[in-house]
């Protein structure tokens, strides 16, 4: 069974990245959604096995940690889990106090330990 990832407020050259580098190394489709609406009807649509969240989201500049309070908000959704990716230590910190895996940055798409973190939910 094909592995989902939902990425959520990337520009297009980051979701390629993103999806590039989850592709080359697992069995799992990625889909985009653009915004909180867009991102709660994608959640309530489809299964998905992790969601990333940019710090700030391509199509508004709106504030990706509202994506990850409004999921671990909804009793339905709390359970799915969710990174931040952001190069930036103080919003992983806070976005894991929000209950978020620690996350990361476009800086590590090609870190190992990127690819071990995604690995911990993708993996078969």
């Amino acid at each position: 069974m094909t592995r989902c990832v939902l990425s959520v407020g990337q520009c297009g050259l980051d979701h390629g990245s993103i999806s590039r580098l989850i592709g080359a190394n697992f069995d799992v489709r990625v889909d985009g959604a653009d915004d909180l609406p867009e991102t709660l009807s994608q959640l309530r649509a489809h299964e998905y096995d992790l969601v990333l969240v940019n710090r700030q989201l391509d199509l508004d500049g709106s504030d990706g940690l509202d994506i990850i309070r409004a999921m671990k908000a909804d009793e339905t959704l709390a359970s799915i889990p969710v990174m931040l990716i952001t190069n930036y230590p103080e919003y992983q910190a806070r976005a894991v106090t929000l209950g978020a895996e620690q996350g990361f940055g476009k800086s590590e798409l090609q870190s190992p330990a990127t690819k071990e973190k995604l690995a911990r939910f993708l993996a078969s």
